[in-house]
């Protein structure tokens, strides 16, 4: 069985057609496709990761963008630890619109929620309609991480996962986030109840007293 020490839940927005469908496949399946169908409703797909010897199993929930959704993808924004905020660094449209994203992660998350700017299609630079100081600058006035990626090469995308898990885990280590509690989109692992388990193994057995000789059997 795969163990784990705990479960983070992400939520992947943004405008249509920024390439989170495509970023998540690219991370559960290291792969590209270039008909990637767009998102109805919301899709799901879970990984677990390691990184500093602590192993985590990410259950990632990818939303559709259309205005249309909202009313349904809004309820995943309760109980999630991340949200990757994405645009496309080819279109100046879906990086204004960060701020009305941005509202809805605020408003609908909590508010230990590790929110993740994420520019994708970096492998289009030649056609780059939005430079990175701005998607810094974005990222800093409004605490959030920050990366540029390629779906199409993999660029980085393990990277931003690794990076805000690790995140998460300092939140938890920092008593920031309470893992018993699932609205914080954190809850403990199959790895701890088995270490439970293998303490209680190591414990020593009381010994029965014993039996009177003369008593019956």
């Amino acid at each position: 069985m795969n163990s784990f020490e705990y479960v983070f839940k992400y939520i992947i927005i943004g405008d249509p057609s920024v390439g989170k469908s495509c970023i998540l496949n690219q991370f559960l399946n290291g792969a590209f496709n270039e008909d990637y169908d767009i998102t109805v409703g919301v899709e799901f797909g879970a990984k677990t990761i390691e990184f500093n010897n602590k192993k985590v199993k990410l259950q990632i929930w990818d939303t559709a963008g259309q205005d249309s959704f909202k009313s349904i993808t809004r309820a995943y924004y309760r109980g999630a630890a991340a949200a990757l905020i994405c645009y496309d660094i080819t279109s100046r449209e879906s990086f204004e619109n960060l701020h009305g994203w941005l509202d809805e992660c605020k408003a609908n998350g909590n508010p230990e929620m590790t929110l993740v700017l994420v520019g994708n299609k970096i492998d289009l630079s030649e056609d780059r309609e939005v430079s990175s100081e701005e998607g810094k600058a974005f990222a800093s006035e409004n605490n959030m991480l920050f990366f540029e990626t390629s779906a199409k090469t993999s660029e980085r995308v393990g990277d931003l996962f690794q990076r805000s898990a690790g995140r998460i885990y300092e939140k938890i280590d920092s008593g920031q986030i309470d893992p018993s509690n699932e609205s914080y989109g954190v809850k403990p692992g199959n790895m701890r109840d088995t270490g439970r388990l293998n303490r209680d193994s190591m414990k020593p057995k009381k010994r029965k007293k014993d039996k009177d000789k003369d008593g019956c059997c």
